[in-house]
């Protein structure tokens, strides 16, 4: 089990072609802090039929996109 399951499960529930949370809602969501570690389980996502689109630092956000 991924440390990251828990956002992941949430952001397949989510049900829309796309969803933005900003890295404090990640943190609530998965229970933990945010840290360069998501920059490798983030592949994981694409088992749940989604993949990372953009990660901005100035905003504090990441976008998330429902795979065709």
């Amino acid at each position: 089990m991924s440390k990251y399951s828990a956002l992941w499960e949430y952001i397949r529930r989510s049900g829309g072609p796309s969803l933005k949370l900003t890295f404090a809602e990640i943190e609530r969501i998965a229970g933990l802090p945010i840290d360069h570690s998501f920059l490798r389980y983030k592949k994981e996502l694409t088992e749940y039929g989604w993949q990372v689109g953009k990660i901005s630092m100035k905003e504090q956000t990441v976008t998330f996109n429902k795979m065709d």
